[in-house]
């Protein structure tokens, strides 16, 4: 048998593999399930809550600013750069 024969029984072979595993999965997803026996029925004693919030709450919010706000705070002081940090560049000769 030449190669092209050889390559095109290879694949005829290897393209039934995932063929047959997707019909397999799809009748293990479609087959009935077992039946189970039936657990008695609990009784609570205190209601559910229902589940926590997934987020913490956030603490208060700022005041706002408005017309009838307190005014709005200072900026805060300016800081200097030391010398050192304030050189300037050199000049091309």
């Amino acid at each position: 048998m030449s190669g092209g024969a050889w390559m095109f029984i290879w694949m005829m072979v290897a393209l039934k593999v995932p063929i047959a595993a997707l019909l397999w999965i799809v009748w293990w997803s479609s087959k009935a399930p077992e039946p189970q026996e039936e657990e008695p029925a609990r009784i609570e004693r205190h209601p559910a809550r229902g589940p926590d919030h997934p987020r913490p709450r956030r603490g208060p919010r700022p005041p706002r600013r408005g017309p009838h706000a307190e005014p709005v705070p200072p900026p805060p002081s300016r800081v200097r750069a030391h010398a050192p940090a304030l050189s300037r560049p050199q000049s091309l000769r």
